[in-house]
């Protein structure tokens, strides 16, 4: 059966503009060429949109993103990923080969588990101001570390090889992250410059937060 035979509807992406799961899949969707539009979720605003209960009803996680594809609503964003992986296999994201899909996916959980959740805007707010940027910056050191040296055993010219991968779509918004929190990115040489190669390729320059339609001004 065809991806698109449950729903001809647009694929909805419920999305964050500074939400780095968010951002992750829009790089997907975007380096897959799946058009989609954008619902904005604020995560401040009124105390966070992803908590009334309309939203919960999409996510009961209360978290971006979700994506609303197929008349089916997938939530966790490496889930919905692997979705897009496993029902729209044209312009793969994983290799053939199953020692580097093992690499990839290990990049991308020290990204998704050991890193993000740490530093995501509901832990710190319970660290507390006082406290979040040295926590932010401790946790993405460490984590970063992991994945500079998982990288010297896979990377070409991007995290696995020489072909763009889920672990590049996770890679660099976490970056983005390090540099938000003031991380000195010097000590992780192979990060920076695969940073530096995607920087200004049109999926990822899509997906970048300022291009997002709920983008505040001053942030652009």
């Amino acid at each position: 059966m065809s991806p698109n035979s449950c729903s001809n509807q647009m694929p909805l992406l419920y999305s964050y503009w500074r939400s780095s799961c968010s951002w992750r899949v829009r790089i997907a969707l975007n380096l897959k060429e799946i058009p989609y539009d954008i619902k904005p979720i604020s995560l401040i605003k009124g105390g966070g949109e992803q908590h009334c209960n309309d939203y919960r009803e999409v996510n009961p996680m209360e978290q971006v993103p979700a994506l609303q594809i197929d008349g089916h609503t997938i939530v966790e964003s490496l889930n919905i990923m692997h979705y897009l992986e496993e029902t729209r296999p044209q312009r793969p994201l994983m290799p053939s080969d199953v020692y580097k899909r093992a690499k990839v996916r290990e990049v991308c959980e020290v990204i998704q588990s050991g890193i993000q959740p740490l530093q995501n805007l509901v832990v710190l707010i319970y660290v507390g101001e006082e406290k979040k940027k040295e926590w932010a910056q401790h946790w993405i050191n460490r984590g970063l570390r992991a994945v500079e040296k998982l990288l010297t055993t896979c990377a070409g010219k991007y995290c696995v090889g020489d072909d763009i991968t889920l672990a590049d779509c996770c890679l660099i918004p976490q970056v983005f992250n390090a540099r938000r929190f003031h991380v000195d990115l010097r000590p992780f040489p192979i990060i920076l410059r695969i940073d530096r190669e995607l920087e200004n390729h049109p999926a990822f320059r899509a997906a970048h937060p300022s291009c997002q339609p709920d983008c505040p001004p001053e942030a652009k």
